[in-house]
């Protein structure tokens, strides 16, 4: 049932979408390095790396400079046009055809890359891998402003990343896996046009009484 709602809903999406992302399109073909999609290698279910689409925001050369797949508060790397798209959201857009090509659903696991996988514990891998990774779902609500995260703490973003983000995703997402159902997978769908619109929410938390407890302010 939901490999069905995630590819009716997908292909709606994309017909209806598809008069507002030309401009978008055009606008990347003239400004920024002139490319429109950036793909990258992701761990999707059952372990099976797949390929995500974004539009593009940062430098081509990204991945080999700077911090890598990590990308920190006014980050150098990103590009005018890439930084609107990236406040919005908006280049998350392209990832629907991952949707309906069934490499992603609407709600899940944020797909990660090999590498930013691994920082996950080999416990936490192995019950990410089960569920299909994620538009949207609670990992992504709660670090929505990951970025800002990473610019403000006082440790090195490395240790942040590592000691304190990953592994309260890592208790997120397991959270998810046990309490997934379509009715959350709705609710969080929901919960995610709200903080796109009102970033400064703290809705989640009242909704989720039960959430892990972190050992760090956001």
């Amino acid at each position: 049932m939901k490999r069905l709602f995630d590819f009716a809903v997908s292909l709606l999406v994309i017909v209806l979408l598809t008069p507002f992302v030309l401009p978008i399109i055009i606008l990347l073909l003239l400004t920024g390095e002139h490319y429109v999609f950036y793909k990258q290698k992701r761990v999707g279910l059952c372990g099976v790396e797949f390929f995500l689409l974004k539009f593009a925001t940062m430098l081509k050369d990204s991945p080999n400079t700077g911090t890598g797949d990590v990308t920190l508060q006014n980050d150098p790397r990103v590009l005018p046009f890439g930084r609107f798209l990236r406040i919005t959201k908006i280049n998350e857009l392209p990832q629907i055809l991952n949707i309906c090509k069934g490499d992603m659903s609407f709600v899940g696991p944020r797909p990660l890359t090999p590498k930013v996988f691994n920082y996950y514990s080999k416990e936490s891998q192995k019950i990410i891998k089960e569920m299909k990774p994620g538009l949207t779902g609670i990992g992504s609500i709660i670090f929505r402003d990951e970025e800002a995260i990473l610019g403000k703490t006082k440790l090195t973003w490395e240790d942040c990343f590592s000691i304190q983000i990953m592994p309260y995703k890592a208790e997120l997402e397991k959270w998810y896996y046990k309490k997934r159902s379509f009715g959350l997978d709705f609710l969080l769908i929901l919960i995610t046009a709200l903080v796109v619109v009102k970033p400064s929410t703290n809705i989640v938390e009242k909704l989720f009484k039960d959430l892990p407890t972190r050992q760090f302010k956001l």
